[in-house]
């Protein structure tokens, strides 16, 4: 498995398939600007040629300078195998060349999946009340770089 920068055909290739790998509507959450404007460490990971996983991120200028993991996306058939932690740690390396000092992302608080894994691969998850607005609790997630 390799991981590499995402080009205008991977991009192209997410936006129709992400709706079926995510099992809902999930598509405006792979708005063009993360391509276009913020896609410097917007990365995918191929097995065989095959594209089966994509991370968006950006990073936020602070203080402190952080790697934000906007969106990521496994195909189906290859979930458990490493991708998203392949993934991960490449988006934490990219970061650390450009000296941020931590990494954040954020998901509902149901969903177990994300925070398992967020868990797993060494991050730290707060809950937040109105997060996301009036009722709408996110649970935060931390790693540090220094």
């Amino acid at each position: 498995m390799i991981t590499r920068p995402l080009g205008k055909k991977d991009y192209d290739h997410i936006v129709q398939v992400i709706d079926r790998w995510w099992g809902g509507p999930t598509s405006a959450l792979a708005h063009p600007v993360f391509f276009y404007e913020l896609g410097s460490l917007a990365r995918v990971a191929e097995d065989d040629g095959i594209l089966v996983g994509f991370l968006f991120g950006f990073i936020v200028p602070g203080p402190p300078k952080t790697g934000y993991v906007h969106l990521v996306g496994i195909h189906p058939d290859h979930r458990r195998r490493g991708v998203g932690k392949i993934l991960y740690q490449t988006f934490e390396e990219d970061c650390r060349a450009d000296h941020c000092t931590r990494l954040k992302a954020e998901t509902t608080t149901g969903n177990l999946g994300s925070i398992e894994f967020h868990d797993a691969v060494g991050w730290t998850a707060t809950e937040v009340e109105d997060y996301a607005g009036p009722a709408r609790p996110r649970m935060v997630f931390n790693k540090s770089l220094a």
